[in-house]
C-alpha cells in the first residue's frame, strides 16, 4: 500500500503562485511514476503533470510553462509549483502514484482557488 498526503492548497489571486506538496509513504518501491491531477466542479478529473523515477516530466497543454512538477527522493515528496495562476486553475488537486503493477493510489486532495 502507498499513502499520499497533499498540502499547500489555498486561496490566491490570479497571477499568483502556490506550491503543492505530496508526502509519500508505504510501499514506495512499488511506484513507477508520480503525478498531479485536478478536478473542477462539474468537470472530469484531468492529469496535469507527471514525473518518472528518472525525472522525466510531462504536462497538460493547459499548464505548460506555468506549472513545474518535481520530486525529492530523500524526502519522499513530490511538488507542484504553480505560477501565473488563472481562475480556471481552480480545482481540487490530487496527488497520484502509479504503480508498476498498474495500481494507482490517490491522496485525499487539496483545494486550490484562484480569484479574479
Amino acid at each position: 500500500q502507498v499513502q499520499l498526503v497533499e498540502s499547500g492548497g489555498g486561496l490566491v489571486q490570479a497571477g499568483g503562485s502556490l506550491r503543492l506538496s505530496c508526502a509519500v509513504s508505504g510501499s514506495i518501491f512499488s511506484i513507477n511514476s508520480m503525478g498531479w491531477s485536478r478536478q473542477a466542479p462539474g468537470k472530469q478529473r484531468e492529469l496535469v503533470a507527471t514525473i518518472t523515477g528518472g525525472f522525466s516530466t510531462n504536462y497538460a497543454e493547459s499548464v505548460k510553462g506555468r506549472f513545474t512538477i518535481s520530486r525529492d527522493n530523500a524526502k519522499n515528496t513530490v511538488y507542484l509549483q504553480m505560477n501565473s495562476l488563472k481562475p480556471e486553475d481552480t480545482a481540487v488537486y490530487y496527488c497520484k502514484a502509479m504503480g508498476w503493477n498498474r495500481v494507482d493510489y490517490w491522496g485525499q486532495g487539496t483545494q486550490v482557488t484562484v480569484s479574479s
